[in-house]
């Protein structure tokens, strides 16, 4: 069987079990299967897959039928432009949160601060900043044991040295103050459909799932951030496209100034954050 028909077929068949990008979908598996980039499929359409070739890709074409992901197939997602281990213990890292990134690195100078990014998962956010600010000490936190040695994981593959983790219950293990302090908690409704869909229901409900409406959490860090913060430091969150109002005004009323809320590329609203009292 040669590529181009291998990815016909898979294609198909992707599509009629419901994968929204079957398309994508079969190329990344098939791309990973022959341990080539994905321009080789294009450029190489009529070469034959070998037996183990061909066999792999169809043991991973029937795990991606069933619904799993093909990042935790995979074991591995890019996130702004670089590869991260991910596993059935972290979240999978999203191009909505790029741009918390982006926000971080518009709104904070290149000098020396210090961050916090509470539930780190792969540990993507931290280390992205990480790189992107070598002048700057990252302090990566998760209540995941499991989580965090994903994270130990993606910091040694990427070479990261100015990066603590640390498993805290959100802040109760931290000690010290930070210049920002960011966070992309668990955020959704425990009764929102969408937990029945797509990628989401191999993901861990822990890192989704919040109580009172999916605002708990951050009305519990938009408190307690404020005995973490220095004077005038950054509080961010991601949050869901239709909380920006619920978390702008949690933030006002808790006493964070200047608070503005930011869309994702996608034009919904997806990052809100302020400032602490100078």
């Amino acid at each position: 069987m040669t590529l181009q028909e291998w990815l016909r077929e898979s294609q198909r068949a992707l599509a009629e079990a419901g994968s929204t990008s079957p398309d994508i979908d079969a190329r990344w598996l098939l791309a990973a299967a022959i341990e080539k980039p994905s321009s080789y499929l294009f450029t190489w359409p009529e070469k034959a897959l070998t037996l183990a070739q061909h066999q792999q890709a169809e043991a991973w074409l029937q795990r991606r039928l069933q619904g799993e992901p093909v990042a935790y197939i995979l074991g591995q997602q890019e996130f702004y432009g670089r590869p991260f281990k991910v596993t059935p213990a972290t979240l999978i890292p999203r191009p909505d949160t790029e741009i918390l990134i982006d926000q971080v690195l518009q709104l904070l100078p290149t000098s020396p601060l210090t961050v916090a990014d509470l539930g780190t998962g792969t540990g993507a956010i931290a280390l992205t900043l990480a790189l992107e600010r070598p002048a700057w000490q990252l302090h990566a936190v998760d209540n995941s044991a499991a989580a965090l040695a994903v994270a130990e994981q993606n910091k040694q593959l990427l070479a990261v040295h100015n990066c603590v983790l640390q498993q805290s219950d959100w802040l109760a293990q931290i000690t010290g103050r930070f210049d920002a302090i960011l966070s992309n908690p668990p955020y959704i409704d425990a009764a929102d459909p969408h937990l029945q869909q797509g990628d989401v229901r191999f993901e861990p409900s822990s890192a989704l799932v919040a109580e009172e409406q999916g605002l708990a959490d951050i009305q519990h860090l938009v408190v307690e951030a404020q005995h973490y913060i220095q004077p005038g430091g950054l509080l961010m969150f991601e949050h869901g496209y239709n909380q920006g109002c619920a978390v702008a005004t949690l933030m006002r009323e808790a006493g964070w100034l200047k608070v503005q809320t930011v869309k994702d590329y996608g034009g919904q609203d997806r990052v809100t954050y302020g400032y602490a009292v100078e």
